[in-house]
């Protein structure tokens, strides 16, 4: 009987970890797969890489011919006085190998917090034009390395359309990317570069730096991920930096949504904020 008894327990723990075995060796094949099919089953050759989901990428880095993607972006940021919801719609296509492009709406709706309160004036922010290119692409290593450029055609009130000319100024943000994945899992990236906001009406120009660090880890047999931007400017004298703690869900095969959450460090006026992003890949027809 004992002996029985002993048999049993041993042949469920076999069974047991037999079992746990089996699920880590099949989401290791999904990771492979998936891995697979973004940067082999394709030429030219492609890194895959976790992109943030806040300051986003203008096209995945490495990106091949044909890509395309839509972004719709909605957010929420807190102030002492007023309230910030912001919403951005946003394509990105790919014309060519390493070449991606983009357009992008964003717009800012202000409400007062109370009575006494004052806010910014509504408006469509900008127009926004940019284009990156990568050009290091090392599958040996995991790495890629990409340079862009970001346009903005400042834009006005929607209160001051009547009265006032439309575009209020440029922005030009020259930036630079660098990426590297650690295994299947880990994934690092470094996004930086100067804003140089150019105003009309006193012909003024002033410059700040982005510095964006990000860190992800993709879940095992997924596409989903988890990790963190660490957004920083640095203008003049003065550093700012917001904590952006984030997810990414796969819906279905083409559609993904991203979720963040803003914690900012020592800033006068800002305090949390929350951001979705939905994203949606069209398929990609192969050659």
């Amino acid at each position: 009987m004992k002996v029985f008894i002993f048999l049993s327990i041993w042949s469920g723990m076999m069974m047991h970890a037999y079992g746990q075995q089996t699920a880590h060796d099949w989401n290791e094949y999904n990771d492979s797969l998936y891995i697979n099919e973004v940067e082999k089953s394709k030429k030219p050759a492609k890194v895959l890489h976790a992109e943030p989901l806040y300051i986003d990428l203008i096209r995945d880095l490495g990106a091949r011919k044909g890509e395309k993607e839509w972004n719709v972006g909605l957010g929420l940021t807190d102030n002492n006085e007023y309230d910030k919801y912001t919403a951005l719609v946003e394509y990105e296509w790919a014309p060519i190998d390493r070449l991606g492009l983009e357009i992008e709406l964003p717009f800012s709706i202000y409400y007062p917090t109370s009575n006494h309160a004052t806010a910014p004036a509504s408006k469509l922010n900008s127009l926004k034009l940019a284009g990156q290119y990568t050009f290091v692409v090392s599958e040996k290593n995991k790495t890629s390395l990409a340079f862009g450029y970001i346009h903005e055609f400042e834009l006005t009130a929607f209160n001051r359309y009547k009265n006032y000319t439309w575009i209020e100024g440029n922005v030009y943000n020259p930036f630079f990317v660098a990426a590297k994945r650690w295994g299947n899992h880990f994934h690092t990236l470094l996004y930086t570069g100067p804003a140089i906001m150019h105003h009309f009406k006193n012909n003024a120009t002033h410059t700040s730096w982005q510095i964006n660090s990000n860190f992800h880890y993709m879940i095992t047999g997924t596409r989903n991920f988890i990790g963190v931007e660490l957004n920083k400017t640095v203008d003049g004298n003065d550093f700012d930096m917001t904590i952006r703690p984030q997810m990414r869900v796969g819906i279905t095969d083409h559609l993904l949504v991203g979720i963040v959450t803003g914690i900012p460090i020592s800033r006068e006026n800002e305090r949390f904020s929350t951001f979705i992003r939905l994203i949606y890949e069209p398929p990609h027809k192969k050659k």
